[in-house]
C-alpha cells in the first residue's frame, strides 16, 4: 500500500517543474493526481488559478467524478526580479494574482470537498516567503502573504471534524525553467550563480527534493501536522 493509496489530489501548476514532479510522486505513492495548469498539455486539465469560474468548473468535475477531494497542492507560481523602485504595478499585480489570489481561490473553493472526509492542503510557497530579498519585492509579498494565509486556513481547518490540514512548503529556488523566467533580459547563468551563492550547500535545489516532503504532508502520517512552514533551502534560513 502506498502512502497516498486511493487519495484524490488536485495539483495546480502541473506543467511546471515542481507541479509535474509532485504529480508524479503522488501517483507513485498510490494516489490519483489531477494535474491542472494554465498551459495546455497532454494529461493536464485546463485551469487558470486567477479565475474563480475556472475553480468552480474543475472542482465541480471532481465532485461529480469522485465525490470528494483528499488533497490540494497549490504549486502554480511565477516570479520576477525587481526592487520597490523598479517593479511596475502591472508586474506586482500579476505576481500576487497568481501566487496569492490563486492559492486563496483554490483553498476556498476546495474546502467543501476536502472537509467531507478530512483532507490536506500543501501550499508551495518559498523560502522568500520567510526571508526578504531586496530584488524580489513582489515575489516576497506574494509568498509572505501565502505563509500567513496557510496558518489562517490551518486554524480554521483544525476546528472541523474531521479536520482539514494546511501546511506551507518553502523551497529555495530550484533547477528548472523558472530561473530563465526570473532572469528576464539578464543572463540566466549569472542570475543562477547569484542565487547559488546565497545557499550554504552551494547549489540550487531539485524538484524531486521537494516532492517526498509534499507526499508526507498529504499523507495520514502527517495527521498531527498543520499550520507549519517547511523550508527546503540548502541552509539559507539558518543564517
Amino acid at each position: 500500500m502506498g502512502r497516498l493509496q486511493d487519495k484524490i489530489v488536485l495539483v495546480t501548476g502541473a506543467a511546471g517543474a515542481v507541479g509535474g514532479a509532485v504529480s508524479g510522486a503522488i501517483k507513485r505513492a498510490g494516489g490519483t493526481a489531477i494535474a491542472a495548469d494554465l498551459a495546455k498539455a497532454s494529461g493536464i486539465e485546463a485551469l487558470d488559478v486567477t479565475q474563480e469560474e475556472d475553480w468552480h468548473r474543475i472542482l465541480a468535475e471532481i465532485g461529480r467524478k469522485h465525490g470528494r477531494l483528499d488533497g490540494l497542492v497549490n504549486a502554480a507560481g511565477i516570479a520576477a526580479l525587481g526592487s520597490i523602485e523598479d517593479t511596475d504595478f502591472a508586474t506586482w499585480r500579476r505576481i500576487l494574482s497568481v501566487n496569492l489570489d490563486g492559492a486563496f481561490l483554490g483553498c476556498k473553493h476546495a474546502f467543501p470537498l476536502l472537509r467531507k472526509n478530512g483532507g490536506a492542503i500543501v501550499n508551495i510557497s518559498s523560502v522568500y516567503g520567510l526571508v526578504g530579498g531586496a530584488n524580489l519585492v513582489a515575489y516576497n509579498a506574494s509568498k509572505g502573504g501565502l505563509t500567513l494565509l496557510t496558518k489562517s486556513i490551518a486554524l480554521h481547518g483544525a476546528r472541523l471534524k474531521p479536520p482539514v490540514r494546511c501546511n506551507n512548503l518553502c523551497p529555495a529556488f530550484l533547477e528548472g525553467p523558472m530561473i530563465d523566467a526570473i532572469a528576464g533580459d539578464r543572463r540566466p547563468d549569472l542570475v543562477k550563480q547569484h542565487m547559488t551563492n546565497d545557499i550554504p550547500l552551494g547549489r540550487l535545489g531539485k524538484p524531486r527534493e521537494v516532492t517526498e516532503l509534499c507526499v508526507y504532508l498529504l499523507s495520514d502520517e502527517a495527521s498531527f501536522v498543520t499550520g507549519a512552514d517547511f523550508p527546503v533551502d540548502g541552509g539559507l534560513t539558518a543564517r
